[in-house]
Protein backbone atom coordinates (compact mmCIF):
# COMPACT_ATOMS: atom_id res chain seq x y z
CA UNK A 1 0.00 0.00 0.00
CA UNK A 2 1.30 3.32 -1.19
CA UNK A 3 0.96 6.16 1.53
CA UNK A 4 0.59 10.03 1.13
CA UNK A 5 4.47 10.72 1.45
CA UNK A 6 4.96 7.42 -1.26
CA UNK A 7 6.59 5.48 1.55
CA UNK A 8 5.42 1.46 1.24
CA UNK A 9 3.53 -0.68 3.70
CA UNK A 10 2.21 -3.80 3.91
CA UNK A 11 -1.36 -3.94 4.67
CA UNK A 12 -4.52 -6.25 5.07
CA UNK A 13 -8.02 -6.13 4.65
CA UNK A 14 -9.98 -6.08 7.61
CA UNK A 15 -12.33 -9.37 6.81
CA UNK A 16 -11.50 -12.50 4.70
CA UNK A 17 -13.87 -12.14 2.11
CA UNK A 18 -12.62 -8.68 1.05
CA UNK A 19 -10.67 -8.22 -1.88
CA UNK A 20 -9.13 -4.98 -3.06
CA UNK A 21 -7.35 -4.58 -6.68
CA UNK A 22 -4.25 -2.34 -7.69
CA UNK A 23 -5.67 1.13 -7.99
CA UNK A 24 -8.42 0.59 -5.55
CA UNK A 25 -8.17 4.28 -3.37
CA UNK A 26 -8.26 2.82 0.66
CA UNK A 27 -8.16 4.18 4.11
CA UNK A 28 -5.79 2.33 6.24
CA UNK A 29 -4.73 1.78 10.08
CA UNK A 30 -0.80 1.85 10.52
CA UNK A 31 -0.37 -0.96 13.24
CA UNK A 32 3.10 -0.86 13.18
CA UNK A 33 6.06 0.76 11.20
CA UNK A 34 5.60 -0.31 8.05
CA UNK A 35 2.22 -2.42 8.44
CA UNK A 36 -1.41 -1.77 8.35
CA UNK A 37 -4.77 -2.65 8.26
CA UNK A 38 -7.16 -1.68 5.50
CA UNK A 39 -10.41 0.31 6.78
CA UNK A 40 -12.51 1.55 4.04
CA UNK A 41 -12.66 1.62 0.19
CA UNK A 42 -13.30 4.85 -2.15
CA UNK A 43 -15.66 3.67 -5.24
CA UNK A 44 -14.17 2.66 -8.47
CA UNK A 45 -14.68 4.05 -12.06
CA UNK A 46 -13.42 0.82 -13.44
CA UNK A 47 -12.75 -3.36 -12.37
CA UNK A 48 -10.45 -5.27 -14.47
CA UNK A 49 -10.45 -8.74 -13.68
CA UNK A 50 -9.75 -12.23 -15.56
CA UNK A 51 -11.60 -15.65 -15.28
CA UNK A 52 -12.10 -18.70 -16.12
CA UNK A 53 -15.06 -21.27 -15.32
CA UNK A 54 -13.71 -21.45 -12.03
CA UNK A 55 -12.37 -18.37 -10.27
CA UNK A 56 -12.32 -14.83 -11.05
CA UNK A 57 -9.15 -12.48 -10.04
CA UNK A 58 -9.01 -8.96 -9.96
CA UNK A 59 -6.37 -7.34 -12.51
CA UNK A 60 -6.91 -3.56 -11.24
CA UNK A 61 -9.37 -0.80 -10.64
CA UNK A 62 -9.52 2.71 -11.59
CA UNK A 63 -8.03 2.66 -14.82
CA UNK A 64 -8.64 5.11 -17.50
CA UNK A 65 -7.56 3.13 -20.61
CA UNK A 66 -5.44 -0.11 -21.65
CA UNK A 67 -2.00 0.24 -22.92
CA UNK A 68 -1.73 -3.27 -24.62
CA UNK A 69 2.02 -4.00 -25.80
CA UNK A 70 3.10 -6.21 -28.05
CA UNK A 71 6.25 -6.84 -30.01
CA UNK A 72 8.35 -8.26 -33.33
CA UNK A 73 9.69 -11.10 -31.05
CA UNK A 74 8.47 -13.63 -29.53
CA UNK A 75 5.38 -13.76 -31.89
CA UNK A 76 2.83 -12.47 -29.71
CA UNK A 77 -1.20 -13.66 -29.90
CA UNK A 78 -3.35 -11.59 -31.78
CA UNK A 79 -6.38 -14.00 -29.74
CA UNK A 80 -4.80 -12.41 -26.10
CA UNK A 81 -4.75 -8.73 -28.18
CA UNK A 82 -8.75 -9.05 -28.32
CA UNK A 83 -9.37 -10.08 -25.47
CA UNK A 84 -7.82 -7.25 -23.82
CA UNK A 85 -9.69 -5.04 -25.94
CA UNK A 86 -12.87 -6.51 -24.92
CA UNK A 87 -11.80 -5.82 -21.38
CA UNK A 88 -11.35 -2.27 -22.16
CA UNK A 89 -14.57 -1.85 -23.95
CA UNK A 90 -16.29 -3.54 -21.63
CA UNK A 91 -15.30 -1.31 -18.68
CA UNK A 92 -15.85 1.65 -21.50
CA UNK A 93 -12.27 2.88 -21.57
CA UNK A 94 -10.09 3.45 -24.94
CA UNK A 95 -7.42 1.10 -25.82
CA UNK A 96 -4.07 1.46 -27.80
CA UNK A 97 -1.80 -1.02 -28.64
CA UNK A 98 2.30 -0.21 -28.39
CA UNK A 99 4.41 -2.27 -30.81
CA UNK A 100 7.78 -2.66 -29.26
CA UNK A 101 11.05 -3.62 -30.90
CA UNK A 102 10.78 -1.93 -34.12
CA UNK A 103 14.54 -2.55 -34.96
CA UNK A 104 14.44 -5.76 -34.89
CA UNK A 105 14.50 -7.35 -38.56
CA UNK A 106 10.71 -8.90 -38.25
CA UNK A 107 9.52 -5.56 -37.35
CA UNK A 108 7.63 -5.37 -40.83
CA UNK A 109 6.25 -8.46 -40.75
CA UNK A 110 5.02 -8.50 -37.53
CA UNK A 111 3.46 -5.00 -37.40
CA UNK A 112 2.03 -5.46 -40.40
CA UNK A 113 -0.33 -8.51 -38.20
CA UNK A 114 -2.07 -5.02 -36.69
CA UNK A 115 -3.11 -3.59 -39.41
CA UNK A 116 -6.83 -4.40 -38.88
CA UNK A 117 -6.56 -2.82 -35.51
CA UNK A 118 -5.42 0.64 -37.27
CA UNK A 119 -8.68 -0.07 -39.75
CA UNK A 120 -11.20 -0.07 -37.01
CA UNK A 121 -10.02 3.12 -35.14
CA UNK A 122 -7.06 1.78 -32.50
CA UNK A 123 -4.26 3.69 -32.38
CA UNK A 124 -0.63 1.53 -32.92
CA UNK A 125 2.29 3.47 -31.69
CA UNK A 126 5.77 1.37 -32.90
CA UNK A 127 8.51 2.20 -30.62
CA UNK A 128 11.57 0.38 -29.36
CA UNK A 129 11.48 0.78 -25.68
CA UNK A 130 15.43 0.51 -25.34
CA UNK A 131 16.09 3.55 -27.41
CA UNK A 132 12.77 6.10 -26.58
CA UNK A 133 9.85 5.85 -25.59
CA UNK A 134 8.80 8.77 -26.50
CA UNK A 135 6.11 7.82 -29.68
CA UNK A 136 4.35 6.73 -26.72
CA UNK A 137 4.20 9.36 -23.65
CA UNK A 138 1.77 11.41 -25.62
CA UNK A 139 -0.88 9.09 -25.08
CA UNK A 140 0.24 8.68 -21.30
CA UNK A 141 -0.94 12.27 -20.24
CA UNK A 142 -3.41 12.76 -17.93
CA UNK A 143 -4.24 8.65 -17.69
CA UNK A 144 -4.29 5.87 -15.30
CA UNK A 145 -3.11 3.79 -18.05
CA UNK A 146 -3.36 -0.67 -17.15
CA UNK A 147 -0.20 -2.03 -19.22
CA UNK A 148 -0.96 -5.66 -20.24
CA UNK A 149 1.07 -8.32 -22.01
CA UNK A 150 2.25 -11.44 -22.64
CA UNK A 151 5.57 -12.40 -21.19
CA UNK A 152 8.50 -11.17 -23.28
CA UNK A 153 6.81 -8.46 -24.75
CA UNK A 154 9.38 -5.64 -22.79
CA UNK A 155 6.65 -4.59 -20.19
CA UNK A 156 9.18 -4.37 -17.65
CA UNK A 157 11.77 -2.50 -19.85
CA UNK A 158 9.10 -0.19 -20.45
CA UNK A 159 7.90 0.28 -16.72
CA UNK A 160 12.03 0.59 -16.13
CA UNK A 161 11.92 3.40 -18.61
CA UNK A 162 8.74 5.69 -17.81
CA UNK A 163 9.34 5.11 -13.78
CA UNK A 164 12.90 5.29 -12.85
CA UNK A 165 11.90 4.21 -9.40
CA UNK A 166 10.35 1.16 -10.23
CA UNK A 167 13.58 -1.00 -9.52
CA UNK A 168 13.75 0.38 -5.84
CA UNK A 169 10.04 0.25 -5.50
CA UNK A 170 10.02 -3.67 -6.46
CA UNK A 171 12.82 -4.01 -3.94
CA UNK A 172 10.85 -1.63 -1.17
CA UNK A 173 7.60 -4.13 -1.67
CA UNK A 174 9.40 -7.85 -1.47
CA UNK A 175 10.85 -6.43 2.22
CA UNK A 176 7.68 -4.80 3.51
CA UNK A 177 5.81 -8.37 2.35
CA UNK A 178 8.64 -10.14 3.34
CA UNK A 179 8.28 -12.72 0.89
CA UNK A 180 10.74 -14.46 -1.29
CA UNK A 181 8.04 -14.68 -4.78
CA UNK A 182 9.58 -12.72 -7.10
CA UNK A 183 7.79 -9.65 -7.11
CA UNK A 184 6.66 -9.19 -10.67
CA UNK A 185 3.58 -11.19 -9.98
CA UNK A 186 2.13 -8.87 -8.20
CA UNK A 187 0.54 -5.54 -10.00
CA UNK A 188 1.94 -2.16 -9.32
CA UNK A 189 1.31 1.33 -9.85
CA UNK A 190 3.35 3.54 -10.74
CA UNK A 191 3.95 7.25 -10.67
CA UNK A 192 5.08 8.45 -14.60
CA UNK A 193 4.60 12.40 -13.61
CA UNK A 194 2.07 13.98 -10.94
CA UNK A 195 -1.10 13.53 -13.28
CA UNK A 196 -0.13 9.93 -15.02
CA UNK A 197 0.02 6.40 -13.31
CA UNK A 198 0.85 3.48 -15.36
CA UNK A 199 -0.45 -0.48 -13.50
CA UNK A 200 1.88 -2.64 -14.27
CA UNK A 201 0.45 -6.29 -14.61
CA UNK A 202 2.22 -9.42 -14.56
CA UNK A 203 2.86 -11.02 -17.72
CA UNK A 204 0.02 -13.71 -18.57
CA UNK A 205 -0.42 -15.95 -21.32
CA UNK A 206 -4.20 -16.51 -20.65
CA UNK A 207 -7.05 -13.60 -20.35
CA UNK A 208 -9.68 -15.56 -19.62
CA UNK A 209 -13.24 -13.62 -19.85
CA UNK A 210 -15.65 -15.92 -18.47
CA UNK A 211 -17.37 -13.27 -16.02
CA UNK A 212 -19.00 -11.10 -18.95
CA UNK A 213 -22.22 -12.08 -21.18
CA UNK A 214 -22.39 -12.86 -24.64
CA UNK A 215 -24.45 -9.13 -25.33
CA UNK A 216 -21.28 -7.90 -23.59
CA UNK A 217 -18.65 -9.90 -25.75
CA UNK A 218 -20.52 -8.85 -28.82
CA UNK A 219 -20.26 -5.13 -28.27
CA UNK A 220 -16.49 -5.77 -26.95
CA UNK A 221 -15.55 -5.91 -31.05
CA UNK A 222 -16.00 -2.16 -31.74
CA UNK A 223 -16.93 -3.21 -36.00
CA UNK A 224 -19.76 -4.96 -34.56
CA UNK A 225 -21.35 -3.13 -33.04
CA UNK A 226 -23.22 -1.09 -35.77
CA UNK A 227 -24.17 -4.32 -37.21
CA UNK A 228 -25.84 -5.82 -34.15
CA UNK A 229 -29.82 -5.91 -34.53
CA UNK A 230 -29.30 -6.37 -38.25
CA UNK A 231 -29.51 -10.30 -38.23
CA UNK A 232 -32.65 -11.84 -38.65
CA UNK A 233 -32.76 -14.02 -35.73
CA UNK A 234 -32.74 -11.74 -32.27
CA UNK A 235 -30.76 -14.46 -30.51
CA UNK A 236 -27.81 -14.74 -33.38
CA UNK A 237 -24.88 -16.44 -31.90
CA UNK A 238 -22.75 -15.45 -35.58
CA UNK A 239 -22.16 -18.93 -35.95
CA UNK A 240 -23.90 -20.87 -38.69
CA UNK A 241 -27.52 -18.95 -38.78
CA UNK A 242 -28.59 -17.51 -41.91
CA UNK A 243 -29.22 -14.12 -42.69
CA UNK A 244 -26.48 -13.13 -40.00
CA UNK A 245 -24.81 -9.95 -40.36
CA UNK A 246 -21.79 -10.48 -38.98
CA UNK A 247 -20.52 -13.15 -41.39
CA UNK A 248 -21.88 -11.25 -44.20
CA UNK A 249 -19.47 -8.25 -43.12
CA UNK A 250 -17.00 -11.47 -42.79
CA UNK A 251 -17.65 -12.71 -46.31
CA UNK A 252 -17.20 -9.01 -47.86
CA UNK A 253 -14.56 -8.41 -45.83
CA UNK A 254 -15.48 -5.58 -43.17
CA UNK A 255 -14.46 -7.88 -40.38
CA UNK A 256 -11.54 -9.39 -40.30
CA UNK A 257 -11.54 -13.36 -40.30
CA UNK A 258 -8.64 -13.34 -37.19
CA UNK A 259 -10.97 -10.67 -35.66
CA UNK A 260 -13.88 -13.30 -35.87
CA UNK A 261 -11.88 -16.30 -34.86
CA UNK A 262 -11.14 -14.65 -31.53
CA UNK A 263 -14.97 -13.85 -30.93
CA UNK A 264 -15.98 -17.47 -31.98
CA UNK A 265 -12.97 -18.55 -29.30
CA UNK A 266 -13.99 -16.19 -26.67
CA UNK A 267 -18.47 -17.60 -26.94
CA UNK A 268 -17.50 -20.46 -26.19
CA UNK A 269 -16.19 -19.86 -22.84
CA UNK A 270 -18.91 -16.78 -21.88
CA UNK A 271 -21.79 -16.80 -20.08
CA UNK A 272 -24.77 -17.94 -22.87
CA UNK A 273 -26.74 -14.63 -21.21
CA UNK A 274 -28.12 -11.40 -23.42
Amino acid sequence: MERIDGSVAACLPQGRKIAYACGDRVGFDMTSADQGVIKSAGPRSTLFTRSDAYRTKLIAANATQVVMLVAAEPGFSLEFVDRALVAARNQRVPALIAFNKTDLPSAASALARLEPYRKIGYPVIPLSVKRDCAPLLPHLEGQVSLLLGQSGMGKSTLVNRLAPEANAATREISQALDSGKHTTTHARLYHIDAASDLIDCPGMQEFGLANISFRELEYGFAEFEPLLGHCRFANCRHSNEPDCAIRKALATGTVSPQRYASFRAIAAEVKNQS
